[in-house]
C-alpha cells in the first residue's frame, strides 16, 4: 500500500438538488443533506477515509453554488483543499481537474476518486477494499475500478463485465482484482436480467483508483486535451487562474466514455462493503423508522388506515398525520410541502421547471 504522504483522495461533491426536493436545493443537493440523523453524506465520505488518507491529502471538487455549504460541511479539511468548478462539464473534466490538482502537489501520488453522495456504513470493510485497491494501483499499470455485486437487475446503473483474475507480480491482497472485459452502458430491464443470469457483472460505483503516472499516460493516449490541461495545472504559477481560463472549454464527457472504456488495462475489485447510491426517497425510506402498516418516517407521525407512505419532516415542532392514504411521499420543510405518489419518486426532478426560483 502507498505511504500516507503518497495517498490522496478526490471527492466529487457537485450535482443538482432536484431528486430530493423540497429538502434539497441547487445550493444543497443530496450529499449536503442529513437524511439519516447522523451527519451529511459528504461528512460520512470524509470520515470513512480516517486512517486511510491524511486530511491534508483529501480534496473536494464542487461548484460555485454549493461551495460555501461544502466548506461548512468539510471544515475539518484545509480550506485550500476545496475547489469549485467554474463551469459544468461532466465527470471527465472534473476528474482531470482533480488529477491536475493532486499532480501539482505530488506527481507520484496514488489517488482515489470517490462520489460524495453514496451511503456506506461499514467503514472497516470499505477501508479494507480501498486499501487493496490502492496497493493494486501502485503495483500495476492498470486503472482500478470498484464494482458492486448486483442484487437485482437494475436498469439505471452502468455495468462492468469482469474477466479473468489479474496477474500482477508481487501483489498479495484479500480482494483480488480481475481484468475488465468492457464497460456496459445502462441496459434495458431484459438485458440487465441477462447480466445477472450470466454472472461476472458488477455495478459501476463510480469509484476509481490509480497511480498518477499511469492515469496521465493513459489520458495522453486516449484524451489528449485532458492530459494537456493536467500538464498546464502541474506547471501553473496560479492554479485558480489556469482553471478559470481553461476548464470551461474542456469537452463535456463522462470519465467512463473519455478514458475508462478505452484504457489499455482496467482492473476491477468487487466491493464487500454495503453500498447504496440513495437515488430517491424510495432508497431513503429503507433506513427510516416504521410506523403502522409499512409507513416510513424520519420523525414520529400519526397515522390511521394508511400504509406504505414515506414521510420526511424537516420542520421542527410540527406533526404530520396520515388518514386513509397509501403510497405517498410527503416531505415538509419550512417553506415547501411535497405530496407525491411514491411510484413517481424518480419524476420529482421534473417539478423543477415549474417551481418558483426561490424554491430551487
Amino acid at each position: 500500500m502507498p505511504t500516507p504522504e503518497n495517498t490522496y483522495a478526490l471527492i466529487l461533491a457537485g450535482g443538482s438538488g432536484t431528486r430530493f426536493w423540497p429538502l434539497s436545493r441547487d445550493s444543497r443537493p443530496k450529499q449536503l443533506l442529513d437524511l439519516f440523523g447522523s451527519g451529511t453524506l459528504l461528512e460520512h465520505a470524509i470520515r470513512r477515509l480516517d486512517g486511510l488518507v491524511p486530511l491534508e491529502n483529501i480534496l473536494i471538487l464542487t461548484n460555485g453554488k454549493q461551495l460555501d455549504a461544502v466548506r461548512e460541511n468539510a471544515s475539518m479539511l484545509p480550506s485550500e483543499n476545496i475547489f469549485a468548478e467554474p463551469a459544468k462539464r461532466d465527470t471527465a473534466p472534473a476528474v482531470a481537474l482533480g488529477i491536475g490538482l493532486v499532480a501539482a502537489r505530488n506527481p507520484d501520488a496514488v489517488m482515489m476518486v470517490l462520489p460524495a453522495d453514496q451511503l456506506i456504513r461499514d467503514t472497516a470493510a470499505f477501508q479494507d477494499v480501498m486499501g487493496d485497491a490502492l496497493t493494486t494501483a501502485e503495483k500495476s499499470a492498470g486503472l482500478v475500478t470498484i464494482g458492486i455485486q448486483p442484487t437485482w437487475p437494475c436498469p439505471s446503473y452502468g455495468y462492468i463485465e469482469r474477466g479473468e483474475p489479474a496477474e500482477i507480480s508481487g501483489l498479495s491482497c484479500a480482494h483480488a482484482p480481475h481484468e475488465v472485459k468492457r464497460f456496459r452502458e445502462k441496459p434495458n430491464p431484459a438485458l440487465a436480467e441477462e447480466f445477472l443470469r450470466e454472472g461476472g457483472f458488477s455495478w459501476n460505483a463510480g469509484m476509481f483508483v490509480w497511480a498518477l503516472p499511469v492515469v496521465t499516460a493513459q489520458l495522453a493516449k486516449h484524451a489528449p486535451e485532458l492530459a494537456a490541461f493536467i500538464d498546464e495545472l502541474r506547471s501553473s504559477p496560479d492554479l485558480l487562474e489556469t482553471v478559470a481560463a481553461k476548464f470551461p472549454h474542456l469537452p463535456v464527457r463522462s470519465i467512463d466514455y473519455a478514458l475508462m472504456e478505452h484504457a489499455d488495462r482496467v482492473l476491477n475489485i468487487e466491493a464487500t462493503f454495503d453500498w447504496d447510491d440513495v437515488g430517491s426517497w424510495i432508497s431513503v425510506a429503507k433506513y427510516l423508522q416504521t410506523y403502522g402498516n409499512g409507513n416510513r418516517a424520519n420523525e414520529p407521525i400519526t397515522e390511521l388506515d394508511s400504509k406504505d407512505n414515506i414521510v420526511f419532516n424537516a420542520r421542527p415542532g410540527s406533526r404530520i398525520a396520515l388518514l386513509g392514504v397509501n403510497d405517498l411521499i410527503v416531505v415538509q420543510t419550512e417553506d415547501a410541502l411535497l405530496v407525491a405518489n411514491r411510484h413517481e419518486a424518480d419524476a420529482i426532478k421534473n417539478l423543477s421547471p415549474s417551481l418558483p426560483k426561490e424554491l430551487l
